[in-house]
């Protein structure tokens, strides 16, 4: 069989070697492959579904790929191969059904099904045990999807997923419990003084005040040091992704400011890819006029010091009076009069191309948050990833979410949830849930989650009005906090980054991998695990110095002054070493090898 590969190594940190099979190359072979994938497994793929037509010949390519280098070897090989999700899976199949030497792994990130089902607001969790999946599957034309997803969950030799909650969902809709838990990592970089990240947040939080007074111009009627940003970010799911339940809870904190005539104002940033077809020409116009403003002051800056350095020069106090003439006045009144403003600040900062039908813009027509003057809480809706190139906002995803105060992730299905962790790793507090695989996971390290910056919404037990006042409870506790309680608080939640990195989360990769070689070849391996595979470890105690949020303060009132905060009792130092005396260093994982020991690498 003539096929294009491609090798080299993959363009991240690390360099490893890739190799790449080109899926269209050889399309000539699809209809074949589909006539033997159903004689041999039964399963279908229609001829419309280009997505499933791809897995089909990735998953031919891949087992030819595994067969050739297998039949290459000098000797036996023992090969592990480690497939994710439904579009890798059919290659998985295929080594179990011609009998390769191949240890073989399957990791679902997200049960087709069950994001399907999540999206039609059915009411997924209490109702997993009584789903019909065939008809399921088939009323929504992905039945031939869920096969294959289904058959490689079924036949691996290991099937993990990525959190505990998607352990269930898999055992309901996939009909396998998983032999192990895989959470997902990041490559963590830690600085090596505690106050640098705390910089970071300092220069990109300038830098979204900036693009704020621009689109904010002609109503920037409110304190930008007593502002708060929040922001959610992500698949643009509505429901799924929790912008509803969101948007409900700052509609209620709304009021809650308004009626306790709190000086704090909070900006909500909604960083969600949707249609578009262009930046919105009034937004564009904000950040003009900023610009114009910048750039008049700083000539009349520039003038003002001139006439100040030549005073001093001979000698003289400056005359003040005399320091700004009419040309300076003419300047600084023209760019006041630029600055007025009819229409409200812009909710979208694009022109949507489907306004009328998106779900975003139409809750926040029904709420009513309009960016009025009287609303504390104002609303931007950003339809496309952030870019350091883009004129409007010219950030990076990274240096955008280091300036915000708080990420709010209210997920109803969230598998894992990356954007909470990179959070965690910046420094930054998050709100989760415990249907996320990062809000079980935090739960079950943590003796105190919220104390760390970790706030975990219950959406599993409670109806959504519950959990929305729930949300909203925690966003008006949050919006209390002194500036040097949300520091305190960000070095706490930057301290829990160890528990995210691929360092320790990935020898449960490594423990997979291992038991598969065991079930493979059992002449040979043998897997003895010494503690639960579950994704247990150290537990950290909840921090016994200054409280993180008002909720346990004790001021009642957010009008107290920075100077009170001061008295009380913190040492980094202190607080970080005991953070560390409490942490038990995760268990090694044992693998023998039935003729020689194979060793594992060490990983502190």
């Amino acid at each position: 069989m003539s096929s294009k590969v491609y090798f080299g190594r993959w363009l991240i940190e690390g360099s490893p070697y890739v190799i790449l099979l080109d899926v269209g190359f050889t399309a000539w072979s699809l209809d074949r492959w589909k006539s033997e994938l159903w004689e041999n497994c039964s399963i279908g793929v229609p001829w419309f579904d280009r997505e499933a037509n791809d897995a089909v010949l990735f998953g031919f390519l891949t087992a030819w790929l595994l067969g050739e280098f297998a039949a290459q070897c000098d000797e036996p090989p023992h090969i592990v191969a480690h497939f994710h999700e439904w579009l890798a899976g059919l290659g998985l199949v295929l080594c179990r059904q011609r009998q390769l030497p191949v240890a073989t792994i399957f990791t679902t990130h997200a049960t087709l099904l069950g994001r399907y089902l999540c999206a039609g607001n059915v009411d997924f969790y209490n109702k997993l045990a009584e789903f019909n999946v065939d008809k399921e599957a088939g009323d929504r034309q992905i039945y031939h999807r869920y096969c294959l997803e289904r058959a490689a969950a079924r036949c691996a030799h290991v099937f993990t997923t990525v959190s505990q909650i998607t352990a269930i969902e898999a055992e309901h809709l996939l009909k396998r419990k998983p032999d192990i838990v895989t959470p997902n990592g990041l490559n963590v970089k830690k600085f090596s003084a505690m106050h640098e990240f705390q910089n970071l947040h300092a220069q990109s939080k300038a830098r979204i005040q900036e693009f704020v007074r621009g689109h904010f111009y002609g109503h920037l009627d409110f304190n930008l040091d007593k502002t708060v940003f929040l922001f959610i970010a992500g698949r643009y799911e509505f429901s799924n992704k929790g912008a509803d339940i969101f948007l409900e809870a700052l509609a209620r904190l709304n009021y809650l400011l308004r009626v306790n005539h709190s000086e704090v104002t909070i900006i909500a940033f909604f960083i969600m890819p949707a249609r578009t077809n262009n930046f919105n020409v009034e937004t564009l116009k904000g950040q003009a006029v900023r610009k114009q403003l910048w750039d008049t002051a700083q000539t009349v800056k520039e003038r003002f010091g001139k006439k100040l350095y030549e005073s001093l020069l001979v000698g003289q106090l400056p005359d003040v009076s005399k320091m700004l003439d009419k040309e300076d006045f003419t300047m600084m009144k023209r760019a006041i009069f630029a600055t007025q403003r009819q229409c409200l600040p812009p909710i979208c900062s694009h022109n949507m191309l489907e306004d009328s039908s998106d779900p975003i813009l139409n809750c926040i027509r029904r709420i009513g948050l309009f960016n009025s003057a009287q609303d504390r809480v104002k609303v931007i809706f950003h339809p496309e990833f952030l870019s350091s190139t883009s004129p409007l906002l010219p950030m990076d995803y990274e240096e955008f979410v280091r300036g915000c105060h708080l990420g709010v992730f209210p997920s109803y299905y969230e598998p894992w949830g990356y954007t909470p962790a990179e959070c965690t790793v910046m420094g930054i507090p998050s709100i989760s849930t415990n249907l996320s695989g990062f809000g079980c996971f935090m739960e079950e390290h943590i003796a105190d989650p919220s104390a760390y910056g970790i706030y975990i919404l219950d959406r599993r037990y409670r109806g959504v009005d519950e959990s929305c006042n729930q949300l909203t409870s925690f966003l008006f506790q949050f919006c209390q906090q002194s500036r040097r309680q949300r520091i305190i608080q960000r070095n706490r939640t930057e301290r829990l980054s160890d528990l995210l990195d691929w360092r320790y989360l990935g020898r449960y990769y490594v423990s997979a991998r291992h038991m598969a070689l065991a079930k493979a070849f059992p002449d040979t391996f043998i897997y003895e695990p010494q503690e639960p595979t579950s994704a247990t470890g150290f537990r950290y105690p909840r921090p016994a110095s200054v409280p993180p949020s008002p909720a346990h303060s004790l001021h009642s009132s957010p009008h107290h002054s920075e100077a009170e905060d001061e008295e009380e009792p913190y040492d980094e130092d202190l607080e970080a070493e005991k953070d560390r005396v409490n942490i038990r260093q995760p268990f090694n994982l044992p693998n023998r090898n039935k003729n020689h020991t194979v060793g594992l690498p060490e990983k502190n």
